[in-house]
């Protein structure tokens, strides 16, 4: 069913047909839907956005996101875009055949999709080969999506040396991994999905380490020595570390800092939450409470039952103690009865 979806969104539009970027975005989904096409979605178990139709929704968000938020925004969290959100949602919702339980996700990967764009303009037209800013003019491509005095703001905003200073600490620290992911825009997720269909494997996930190392081969196939050390580190660590381990077997090997709630090798949109890892957390007061009077509930009920048990074998024993024999044996002569 998907396959054929795809070949009726895919299919050409005459010129009269066609509908200027600007007023709307992505045309063979929009116009797919108004041929009564609603787009399906998966989901590995993991809840990352896979094919098929994975990498078209990814798409129809990022174009969304570029026509309905101002690339001035710099907090995705402001109150203030919670209309243009619903609207987002709102377009997700009529071209895609998606839960609402996916919002949070798609929502985020809205709010992602908008800050490369932003940094994408930012490296490509307001500095130079040796990363000086450029006072350079609204690029004619995108006039449709900013206008002048938002384009005015975002430059003004780039040359603010608080912002200048935080670009330079992260430039510095994305300027050489020692792991560079070399698998462009496809995510953990996708990989994932066509790793298991090339070993038609029976399994619905693979070990983050096991990930990890092939993000990180390129064209030539061959991976790094010092990937492949990492890797092998992974592989001894794993005969004796659990899998539900909270810092992780990857953490460990890289040996290196790690953000509360990351996890590192799964890629984005996979959290403890969706693994089934969870902190160890003390539990409240009121929790330890409702814990305890659920205990004594279970010990009330198995009281009440042992005390119904003892009853019935107490009259049943009484019952047999009242019955008046009369009936007397056939004995042998010679031998007394007891």
């Amino acid at each position: 069913m998907a396959d054929n979806q795809q070949e009726e969104v895919s299919k050409k539009v005459s010129a009269e047909e066609e509908i200027r970027r600007g007023i709307t975005v992505m045309r063979r989904v929009v116009q797919g839907r108004s041929r009564g096409i609603i787009l399906d979605v998966c989901w590995n178990n993991q809840g990352q956005l896979i094919e098929p139709n994975g990498h078209t929704l990814t798409s129809f968000i990022g174009a969304l996101v570029r026509n309905e938020i101002p690339i001035t925004c710099d907090d995705w969290r402001n109150k203030e875009l919670n209309e243009s959100k619903e609207k987002i949602w709102s377009e997700i919702k009529r071209c895609f055949n998606i839960e609402e339980e996916r919002r949070g996700f798609c929502m985020k990967l809205a709010g992602k999709l908008l800050r490369g764009f932003r940094t994408f303009l930012s490296s490509k037209f307001l500095k130079d080969a040796d990363g000086n800013f450029v006072d350079a003019e609204l690029p004619k491509k995108y006039e449709s999506l900013i206008s002048a005095e938002e384009w005015e703001a975002f430059k003004s905003k780039r040359q603010d040396p608080v912002f200048q200073r935080i670009s330079a600490t992260n430039r510095e620290r994305a300027s050489s991994p020692a792991y560079p992911y070399r698998k462009g825009r496809v995510g953990y997720g996708r990989l994932e999905q066509s790793m298991l269909q090339k070993e038609e494997s029976s399994e619905t996930s693979l070990p983050a380490h096991v990930l990890w190392k092939e993000a990180r081969v390129g064209k030539s196939g061959v991976p790094q020595e010092e990937v492949l050390h990492v890797y092998q580190k992974c592989e001894e660590l794993s005969q004796s570390i659990s899998p539900n381990d909270t810092k992780g077997i990857l953490s460990r090997a890289l040996d290196v800092p790690e953000y509360s709630g990351r996890v590192r090798g799964k890629g984005f949109g996979v959290t403890l939450t969706s693994l089934s890892v969870k902190k160890g957390k003390a539990p409240s007061n009121r929790e330890l409470h409702a814990r305890l009077e659920a205990m004594q509930a279970e010990l009330d009920a198995l009281r009440r039952e042992r005390e119904a048990s003892a009853s019935t074998v107490y009259r049943d024993a009484s019952d047999k103690n009242s019955i008046n024999c009369t009936i007397q044996p056939n004995i042998p002569e010679g031998i007394s009865h007891c």
